[in-house]
């Protein structure tokens, strides 16, 4: 059976009939849509995946966070199917759905915003999450800006490149929206010298204080939005003590605080959600969006927020022709329902115990691993040149990328430099794959280095 397989290349990649494909791929989609791996997948169970030359390949990434129960869950397929049976769609603008409406009820009682009614609407992907989050926060509010941070991604609409730091993703791309203003997110990692986590805390704080007062002042900000644990940054979590005074700081000026769990939802962190650590610490957000494994790859994202903040929006300001497809609320109860029964999130902290523990012991063997970091199985190596300087050192990453594929080892890189790897296994991967992974892996280290 495929998930429980283990990797095996039999051939030079891409083999000859990937090969043919990718070809076709450079004739027919844009260039720009990049893919450095020299696989075509054939079928997927687990966290695993057969190419069509017959090779298999044991899946680290998981679609970015897509994969968190796997390919091809047998229960998921049969849910496709049960509803495909009656109705592909239903807009609900005009026909009323009712898997729309027992996901939005299942949202609510499980995101942990603030509010004791809570509501939530449907999408098609996180970027539309994170723009209609915001504009349900400027109606809310009444105030034109935001504030993002150094690291952030978001998206790749107009709005939401905009909001995301990395400007590759925005190349060419401009003019881009105004109102839209970036502090400095906590890295600890690389905080200025000579300060403790604590007094790094405060300085990050005043960045956004200082921003009050040189970019927008605080009563035109409708909302600050962060990710729990940033992703195309480099895995950098969100240090509690910060968003405890960040919820004080918004309380204060009467500013909305918006968390984008997009890659870091559904039993990643080792709970459902990234902010429920937040709420147990008493800085629940207002807003949160979701996207990528709520429903296995079927397209479809969520806003949560509290019922008086989205009765200040106007009719319709909001929602989409494809919003709450009924295929993709069929997969999202499904897979909702199997990550609270077979206990996914506490999965997620079993497999980040023994990695953490593999990891820091490469730490110490290796002058060109910095820091190991994250939450849940949620985890970031960041490669530098040598721990002294933390040198960046992407050339090393993508060298590692390449050389872990060869031998069917499905990585990805991450970071403001590309110095990152991150870990996104699905979380229904068994321990021998987590085993043989772990040495594909460390091998291509040494290979590299030596």
């Amino acid at each position: 059976m495929l998930r429980e397989a283990l990797p095996m290349v039999k051939t030079p990649l891409p083999g000859p009939a990937a090969a043919a494909i990718l070809e076709r791929r450079a004739k027919a989609i844009p260039a720009a849509i990049k893919c450095p791996y020299p696989c075509v997948i054939k079928r997927g169970e687990g966290a695993m995946f057969e190419d069509v030359d017959g090779n298999l390949f044991l899946d680290w990434v998981g679609g970015v966070g897509v994969l968190n129960i796997g390919y091809s869950h047998p229960e998921v397929i049969k849910a496709l199917k049960d509803q495909s049976e009656n109705y592909f769609h239903a807009m609900m603008n005009i026909v009323t759905h009712e898997g729309y409406i027992k996901l939005a009820e299942k949202m609510n009682s499980i995101v942990p915003v603030r509010g004791d009614e809570k509501i939530t609407m449907l999408v098609n992907s996180g970027a539309e999450a994170n723009e209609n989050a915001i504009k349900i926060a400027k109606a809310f509010t009444k105030r034109p800006n935001i504030i993002v941070f150094s690291g952030a991604f978001h998206g790749r609409t107009l709005l939401t490149m905009t909001m995301t730091s990395k400007k590759a993703y925005a190349t060419g791309m401009g003019p881009f929206p105004d109102g839209i203003y970036r502090a400095e997110f906590p890295n600890l990692y690389r905080k200025p010298d000579g300060l403790t986590d604590e007094e790094a805390i405060q300085y990050y704080i005043k960045k956004i204080e200082t921003l009050f007062e040189e970019a927008s002042p605080a009563d035109y900000i409708a909302g600050i939005v962060l990710e729990p644990i940033q992703g195309e940054g480099g895995f950098v979590p969100a240090p509690i003590e910060w968003v405890k005074a960040l919820r004080k700081l918004c309380d204060e000026k009467g500013i909305l605080l918006i968390a984008d769990e997009v890659q870091c939802g559904f039993c990643r962190s080792g709970k459902m959600f990234a902010t429920e650590y937040w709420k147990e610490a008493g800085c629940a957000p207002d807003i949160v969006t979701t996207a990528k494994s709520i429903a296995g790859g079927i397209p479809l994202s969520a806003v949560t927020a509290g019922k008086e903040i989205f009765d200040f929006v106007s009719p319709g300001t909001i929602g989409g022709t494809y919003c709450g497809n009924a295929l993709a609320c069929a997969s999202a109860l499904k897979i909702i329902e199997i990550m609270e029964r077979d206990h996914l999130a506490d999965r997620a902290l079993v497999l980040s115990g023994k990695l953490t523990e593999v990891f820091n012991g490469w730490k110490k063997k290796y002058e060109v691993i910095g820091d190991i970091r994250g939450v849940g199985c949620m985890m970031g190596i960041e490669f530098v040149t040598d721990k002294a300087s933390k040198t960046p050192n992407p050339q090393l990453v993508s060298q590692i990328v390449t050389e872990a594929v060869q031998n069917g080892l499905v990585l990805e890189s991450a970071g403001t430099y590309g110095n990152v790897i991150r870990i996104l296994a699905p979380l229904v991967i068994t321990e021998e794959q987590v085993n043989c992974g772990l040495k594909i892996f460390e091998d291509a280290i040494k290979k590299l280095i030596c």
